[in-house]
């Protein structure tokens, strides 16, 4: 099979993912054949009106056997529960593909089901803090990890065809075996939302009656506990996949406060330094220039004088540049940042353009 062979394209479920890499699909093969299907068949009407679609599906089946690929877009669950419905109507040379951030479950479905030579497992590791095809957009995969898992059964022209595609997208391939990718996101994404969820916990239980605590919790607080915000069934349903890896990294995680807490109790404070030291070395040889299982927040800090009309006096010099703006507000905690302006934006690329029109300008910024 070569790449050219991918013409029809069925999507079950039509979300953000979905939706974005069919937007990508279109972009890049505009003779291509989308078809969707979705529980809310309303809901995704405007991607036909867009051209982003040919048709909508009358039902979870009634497409299967035309695709050439059939993408699994649903939460985790709903996949492995369309994949068991739709496997006695495959075609015999359709790829089946999903986007789900657990690869386990759904492996383990497709080896059950006899299909496993037909399935590739696939995580596009980006994302927005809102959902549905009204938030779609190709642009979010541009960059972006996109890792594909296939098992020893998987054809490999099947992985092939679908890595040349995923780079089509403007997304970066990389390969894992279905469980080391469960392994490995359970410690930079599972697990990380679950210390945001419960640090978020910690503080509402020893607020006090005049929230105090709420009051203050800007600046760094309010950074790192930004994906506790995220969609509670979504992430209900990858606890309930990923139980295991997840516990593991737990266990690990609270080894290491364990460790800290002794050594203040100790008074090694030089030993809490070291933390600091290396953890942060550490962190500051990450990418910043991709998008990964936690997305990532484009946003300027910018100092102002406390003076009546400076939000709009800022708003109005980043739109006089045709520079859009996802939110803007004073933030009253400058612990982490020096300015009292909070500017978020919706990409890298606004918020990089937003720098030297307001420097021009003598404001001065800091992220």
């Amino acid at each position: 099979m070569s790449d050219t062979d991918f013409k029809s394209f069925l999507f079950l479920g039509f979300g953000l993912i979905g939706g974005s890499i069919a937007r990508g699909i279109r972009a890049s093969r505009p003779d291509a054949h989308i078809t969707a299907w979705a529980r809310h068949k309303e809901r995704i009407e405007p991607a036909v009106a867009d051209g982003t679609l040919n048709d909508i599906a009358e039902s979870l089946c009634s497409d299967v056997a035309k695709a050439d690929v059939i993408l699994l877009c649903a939460p985790t669950g709903s996949n492995i529960e369309n994949l068991k419905t739709i496997a006695p109507l495959v075609g015999k040379d359709t790829l089946i593909t999903d986007v789900g951030s657990v690869k386990g479950d759904i492996q383990k479905a497709a080896e059950e089901l006899g299909i496993e030579e037909q399935f590739l497992g696939g995580h596009p590791m980006t994302g927005r803090e809102t959902t549905g095809y009204a938030s779609a957009d190709a642009q979010i995969l541009e960059n972006a990890f996109y890792i594909l898992t296939p098992s020893v059964q998987t054809r490999p022209e099947y992985t092939e065809a679908f890595t040349k595609l995923v780079k089509e997208l403007k997304a970066i391939p990389l390969s894992a075996g279905p469980g080391y990718h469960d392994y490995a996101t359970a410690a930079i994404s599972h697990v990380p939302h679950l210390i945001a969820a419960a640090l978020v916990e910690m503080v509402k239980g020893a607020d006090n009656e005049e929230q105090f605590m709420k009051t203050i919790a800007a600046g760094g607080f309010k950074d790192i506990t930004r994906i506790a915000s995220s969609d509670p069934k979504m992430w209900e349903s990858i606890c309930r996949s990923n139980t295991l890896n997840i516990r593991e990294f737990l266990d690990r995680y609270i080894r290491v406060l364990r460790i800290i807490d002794k050594e203040l109790a100790e008074g090694r404070f030089e030993s809490i330094g070291t933390l600091f030291t290396e953890s942060g070395s550490y962190r500051n040889s990450m990418s910043e220039r991709r998008t990964t299982a936690i997305p990532r927040d484009f946003r300027l800090f910018v100092d102002v004088p406390d003076e009546a009309g400076q939000i709009a006096a800022v708003a109005t010099l980043l739109a006089a540049s045709s520079i859009n703006i996802k939110n803007i507000g004073i933030t009253h905690n400058r612990e982490q940042a020096e300015g009292a302006l909070y500017i978020a934006f919706y990409d890298e690329a606004s918020r990089d353009a937003a720098v030297p029109v307001l420097k021009e300008k003598g404001y001065r910024i800091s992220r």
